[in-house]
C-alpha cells in the first residue's frame, strides 16, 4: 500500500499521515484502542468508544506517567507484592438517546476511526439507528493537549437524519475502574483507586477525586459539557446524577431533523504528584473552567504537534514511511517535554496498556540514541530519573554484600526492584519461580546511555554532576562483582541472565542464573573502561571532589583497569558462547516443533507445558551476544575483545551472526530490530525482512494479542533509528559524526534533521551517490564530519557533499 501502514482487519487506506479504520470488530478492538490512544507524555489516554465501558471487547483506559499504586495479592499459596500503573479514573463517558429511547451503549450500525499522526486527531464517525428506527450522524473528535498537557477534549457532532425532537446526551467522569487489561494478571489485585469525593458545581464543572489505595496518590478531574450549534450555545436543561465513585450531568435540548448539534466535553486532570499546584482538585476545576473552547483548543495541540514533527523530521522514499510516523508518534506521545519535570522513566509498554505493569526496564537504551540526536533534553531527563534512583541502586548492591550500583531489571516510582517473583505459563496454568531479575546487564545499559548522550551533547554539565557518578558506581559494580579464577587467570561473573530471557540456569546447576555471559561480560568490561575516561575528561576539581565523595582510590581505579581486561569470554565452535558451557546444551528438534507449534515465539512456555525446560537447549528468545554488534560496530566489537586479550577476525561477526540467527525464534519485538541491525553487514535482504517485521510488530501483532496490553516502544523507536542511523551508518566517536550508508535497495534516499552538540539545524541527506550535510547558521562551532577514513570540517552556513 501507498501509505506504508501494515493492514489489519478492517484497516482502510489513508494517507501517509493518517491510520484508519473501517467497521467494528471486536477481536481487533483492543489493537485499535492502543494504536488510536492520544496523549501528551503527561498522560495517554486509549481510543475506546466514550460510550463503552470495560466488557472484555472494549478497554477505555488513561494512564498517567508516574502514578503507580502497591498491592499485595495470594498467588499459589504466596503472597505476592507487586506495583502497577494505575488505571485511571475514566474520563471519557459520553452518550445520547433521542426522547423516550436507550441510551447509546454501541455498536454503532456503521462506524470508522482516522488517525491524524500530523495534528494529533482522533476522528470517528459512526451512524446510530436506535431501536424505533430513528437515524443519528455521530463524529467525534478527541485530543490530549500537547499544548495543555493537562486538558482532555472530546468533541461530539450529532445529527438526527430521520427525525427531530428531544436529545439527551449525557457526559460523566467515573472512579469505577480496575486494572484488568491483562489477562494473566487477573489473579492478582486489580483494585488500586477509592472513591475520594465526587460533584458537581451549580453551573460549572462535574468533578472527581481518587485515591490509590496502597499509596498516598491523589488524582482528580473536572469536566465542563457544552452544547452549541453552529458556535451559538444552546440552551439546555441540565440534571445532575452523582453517586459514590460517579458524578454525570444529562443535557436535554431540542434537535432538528438534518441541523448538527455539537456537544463539547473538556476534562482536567491533576494529581498530588504535579509540581507548582496546591491541591489537584481545586488546580482541576480551576483550568477547565478557564479552558478555551475545542476548536482552539486543537489550534494550540497541533500548533505544537507541527514544532515536534519539524524537530523529529525523518523522510524516506519507501512504502513504510508513514509506519515510521507512527512509531515516532507514539514515542513522542508517551515521553514529551511535559514528562521532564515529572520524574518519570520510560515504560517498556508506553502509557498505553497494562503489560509489565508499566514498568520501566532496558528498553530504554532502544530509545534515547534516537532522542539524543532529536530532543536531547528528553534524553537528559531520562538519565536524570536514573539518577535520582541511584542510592537505591546502591542499597541493592550492598543487598548481596557487593559494592556499587546495581539498577533493577523493572522499575518503578522508587527505583526498587519489581520483577516478579512468579510468572503465570498460561499454556500450563503453573505459577513458575521468576528469575528474571538477574538481568544485572540493565545498569550496563544505563552506562551506556550516559556516555552516549554525553558523546552526542558534549555535556559536560551533566556528565559532572549526574552522568559520571552513575557511570563510576555502575563500573565498581561490575569490579567488585567479578571474581578471580587462577585456573583461567581471568575474572568471571556469574550468577546473571542475559538478554535471552529463556536460558536464567545451566540443566546442570542447582542454582539459577548462568556464569559468564558474554553480553554481560564484554559489556561490563566496556563500563569499566568508559569510567575510567570518565574519570580523566572531568574537570580536574569535579575529578577530584567525585573521587574523595565516592572514597575511590588509585588501588580501586587499577583494579577497574585489571578487570576490564581480564574478564572472561567464553568461545565454542569458533563463534562467541553465549554463557559459559552453552556448548553443552542440546539440540532442538526444530523441523519436529515447528511442524507441531507454527508459531515458537514462546518456547518456553510451550517446552514447560510439555515438562520440559528451554534451558536444556540451544535455543534463543531474542538476540544475545547478537547485541553487542547492535551497540557497537564490528571494529569496535573487535577492539573490545582484542582488549581483553582474545583474537577477534573479521569472519566472527559472520559465523556468529549465522549460528544464532537459525536457532533464535525471535519472542520478543526488539530481536527484529537488533537482526536488522546486525545483518546490515552481513546481509542486506535479510536486514530489509527483519526492518520489515518491525515495523509490523504492533500493527499487524505479531505476538499474537500482545498489542491491546500496549506498544512496544523500544521496538517502534528502534526501528525508527534503523533509518536515522543504521542505514546511514551515522556513529559518533573521536568528536566526529561517522557516516557509512548502508541504504537497502527498497530505499532510494533518507533525509533526516539532527541536533548535535548544540547545533539545532543539521540536515543529512543520503541517496544512492552522495551523502550531504547542511548546517543552519548559528554560533556554535564548526563540526568534523567523516566518511569511509577521511574527515572535514563543516561550518555553520555551508554544507558538504561527499560522493559515494
Amino acid at each position: 500500500m501507498s501509505d506504508g501502514l501494515a493492514r489489519p482487519r478492517g484497516s482502510r487506506p489513508t494517507d501517509p499521515w493518517q491510520l484508519g479504520y473501517e467497521g467494528f470488530d471486536p477481536a481487533a478492538e483492543g489493537i485499535r484502542e492502543v494504536l488510536c490512544a492520544v496523549g501528551n507524555g503527561y498522560l495517554v489516554s486509549r481510543a475506546a468508544a466514550p460510550e463503552s465501558r470495560a466488557d472484555g471487547v472494549h478497554y477505555p483506559g488513561t494512564y498517567l506517567a508516574g502514578c503507580y499504586d502497591r498491592a499485595i495479592s495470594l498467588v499459589d499459596g504466596r503472597t505476592v507484592e507487586n506495583e502497577d500503573l494505575i488505571n485511571c479514573p475514566n474520563w471519557l463517558p459520553l452518550t445520547f438517546r433521542p426522547e423516550e429511547g436507550d441510551w447509546f451503549t454501541g455498536p454503532a450500525t456503521t462506524e470508522s476511526l482516522a488517525l491524524d499522526l500530523r495534528r494529533g486527531v482522533l476522528t470517528r464517525r459512526a451512524l446510530v439507528v436506535d431501536e424505533h428506527g430513528r437515524r443519528t450522524r455521530l463524529t467525534q473528535r478527541r485530543i490530549a493537549s500537547q499544548a495543555q498537557p493537562h486538558l482532555l477534549a472530546l468533541e461530539t457532532e450529532l445529527v438526527p437524519e430521520n427525525w427531530s425532537g428531544r436529545l439527551e446526551v449525557r457526559s460523566a467522569l467515573d472512579a469505577d475502574v480496575s486494572n484488568t487489561g491483562v489477562a494473566r494478571y487477573r489473579g492478582l489485585t486489580d483494585r488500586h483507586l477509592a472513591p475520594d469525593g465526587q460533584g458537581a458545581d451549580p453551573d460549572g464543572p462535574l468533578w472527581l477525586q481518587a485515591a490509590s489505595t496502597g499509596s498516598p496518590l491523589r488524582i482528580a478531574l473536572a469536566a465542563r459539557t457544552r452544547a452549541h450549534r453552529a458556535g451559538t450555545p444552546l440552551p439546555a436543561a441540565r440534571t445532575d446524577e452523582i453517586e459514590e465513585g460517579w458524578t454525570a450531568q444529562v443535557l436535554a435540548l431540542d434537535a432538528t431533523r438534518g441541523t448538527p448539534v455539537t456537544v463539547e466535553k473538556t476534562v482536567a486532570v491533576y494529581t498530588s504528584r504535579d509540581p507548582a499546584i496546591g491541591a489537584p482538585l481545586r488546580a482541576a476545576r480551576t483550568l477547565v473552567t478557564q479552558a478555551p473552547d475545542f476548536d482552539r483548543l486543537v489550534r494550540d495541540h497541533a500548533l505544537r504537534w507541527t514544532e515536534l514533527w519539524r524537530r523529529c523530521r525523518i523522510d524516506a522514499d519507501f512504502d513504510g514511511i508513514a509506519t515510521v510516523r507512527l512509531h515516532l508518534f507514539h514515542l513522542l506521545q508517551t515521553y514529551s517535554e511535559h514528562s521532564v519535570d515529572l520524574d518519570v522513566g520510560i515504560p517498556a509498554r508506553g502509557l498505553h496498556g497494562e503489560a509489565y505493569r508499566g514498568h520501566v526496564f532496558w528498553d530504554e537504551l532502544f530509545v534515547l540514541q534516537l532522542l539524543n540526536l532529536r530532543l536531547p533534553e528528553l534524553a537528559r531527563a531520562v538519565l536524570r530519573y536514573r539518577h535520582r534512583r541511584l542510592d537505591a541502586a546502591r542499597r541493592a548492591a550492598r543487598s548481596i554484600g557487593l559494592r556499587g550500583a546495581m539498577y533493577p531489571w523493572q522499575s518503578a516510582s522508587d527505583g526498587s526492584e519489581e520483577s516478579q517473583q512468579l510468572h503465570l505459563n498460561p499454556l500450563s496454568g503453573r505459577w513458575l519461580p521468576d528469575h528474571s531479575h538477574l538481568q544485572r546487564h540493565v545498569g550496563s545499559a544505563v552506562a551506556y546511555n550516559v556516555w552516549q548522550y554525553y558523546q552526542a551533547t558534549g555535556d559536560m554539565d551533566f556528565l559532572a554532576t549526574t552522568g559520571a557518578e552513575m557511570l563510576l558506581e555502575i563500573a565498581r559494580f561490575w569490579s567488585t562483582t567479578a571474581v578471580y579464577d587462577p585456573q583461567r587467570r581471568r575474572y568471571s561473573i556469574s550468577g546473571v541472565v542475559g538478554p535471552d530471557e529463556y536460558h536464567d540456569a545451566c540443566p546442570w546447576s542447582e542454582r539459577p542464573g548462568l556464569d559468564d555471559n558474554t553480553y554481560t561480560n564484554v559489556l561490563a568490561s566496556w563500563v569499566l573502561a568508559r569510567a575510567l575516561d570518565a574519570v580523566n575528561v572531568l574537570p580536574g576539581y569535579r575529578r577530584e571532589e567525585l573521587l574523595e565523595r565516592l572514597a575511590l582510590g588509585r588501588d580501586e581505579l587499577e583494579r577497574w583497569q585489571e578487570v576490564s581486561r581480564r574478564l572472561h569470554v567464553p568461545f565454542h565452535d569458533g563463534v562467541l558462547s553465549q554463557f559459559d558451557g552453552y556448548e553443552r546444551l542440546a539440540e532442538l528438534d526444530w523441523t519436529a516443533y515447528r511442524h507441531r507449534y507454527p508459531d515458537l515465539r514462546r518456547l518456553d512456555r510451550i517446552l514447560e507445558a510439555e515438562g520440559d525446560t528451554v534451558n536444556r537447549y540451544k535455543a534463543s528468545k531474542q538476540a544475545d551476544v547478537l547485541m553487542l554488534f547492535y551497540l557497537f560496530s564490528a571494529r569496535e566489537v573487535r577492539d573490545l575483545l582484542r582488549r581483553l586479550g582474545y583474537p577477534a577476525g573479521h569472519e566472527l561477526l559472520r559465523r556468529t551472526t549465522d549460528y544464532y540467527l537459525r536457532r533464535t525464534v525471535h519472542g520478543s519485538t526488539l530481536s527484529a530490530v537488533v537482526h536488522a541491525w546486525v545483518l546490515t553487514r552481513t546481509d542486506r535482504r535479510a536486514s530489509w525482512r527483519f526492518f520489515r517485521d518491525a515495523l509490523d510488530g504492533d500493527l499487524a501483532d505479531v505476538q499474537g494479542g500482545t498489542t491491546a496490553e500496549g506498544i512496544h516502544l523500544g521496538a517502534m523507536a528502534g526501528t525508527v533509528d534503523l533509518l536515522q542511523r543504521c542505514y546511514t551508518g551515522l556513529e559518533i566517536r573521536q568528536d566526529t559524526l561517522w557516516l557509512a550508508p548502508r541504504l537497502p535497495s527498497a530505499i532510494g534516499q533518507v533525509e533526516l534533521d539532527l541536533r548535535y552538540r548544540g547545533h539545532w539545524g543539521i540536515v543529512l541527506s543520503v541517496d544512492r551517490h552522495s551523502v550531504t550535510v547542511s548546517l543552519q547558521e548559528s554560533l556554535q562551532e564548526p563540526i568534523r564530519i567523516g566518511l569511509r577514513g577521511s574527515s572535514t570540517i563543516v561550518r555553520p552556513g555551508e554544507s558538504h557533499r561527499f560522493s559515494l
